[in-house]
């Protein structure tokens, strides 16, 4: 896998690992930061949301089975803030089963691996996540804009319908002044 960030003119993506296995934390954080990711290394949910809330991160890889706030309860709050619900958030987990990575989705993740995970793969689906993350704000960045420009022509078109009023106001006024002086 190549390095995304050092020398591609972008800036450093960073994530955040939440895991309640250290040495997982230990060995992804390693591996993310080789690739040239900013990591940051957290052991429970509550801890996640109150970094995420206090500091931007550009996407979440979450452990969905924690003690205490699992990875889909973290979700589920990270879904219901508005200036968290787009987050990029990949769900880690040891279940395999088909029903994990449906409650996975279905809360709102934006991908699902399994463990053991092969590191190039979750590599290969954090840039993808982040490549489409990126397109979304770009998208966002257009439609924001494309509502200003509409919103300047709207009040464009208002002063020109009002223009337009006070000259077929003034029109009529004319005609009928006219009117009078002729009769």
């Amino acid at each position: 896998m190549g390095e995304p960030n050092r020398d591609s003119g972008r800036p450093v993506r960073t994530i955040l690992v939440v895991d309640d296995s250290r040495t997982n934390l230990n060995v992804i954080g390693e591996r993310l930061t080789a690739l040239g990711y900013l990591t940051a290394l957290v052991d429970n949910g509550g801890e996640a949301l109150d970094l995420i809330a206090g500091r931007g991160f550009d996407l979440v890889l979450l452990d969905m089975v924690m003690p205490g706030m699992t990875g889909v309860q973290v979700l589920a709050e990270l879904r219901s803030r508005t200036e968290t619900s787009d987050l990029p958030v990949i769900v880690v987990t040891a279940r395999s089963d088909p029903e994990a990575a449906i409650e996975a989705l279905a809360a709102g993740a934006d991908d699902h691996l399994a463990k053991p995970f092969d590191f190039d793969v979750l590599a290969a689906r954090i840039e993808r996540t982040l490549a489409r993350a990126r397109r979304v704000a770009d998208l966002k960045r257009s439609n924001a804009a494309l509502d200003a420009r509409i919103a300047a022509r709207a009040m464009e078109l208002g002063e020109a319908r009002a223009e337009l009023a006070d000259v077929r106001a003034e029109r009529q006024r004319l005609a009928a002044e006219l009117a009078r002086l002729r009769s």
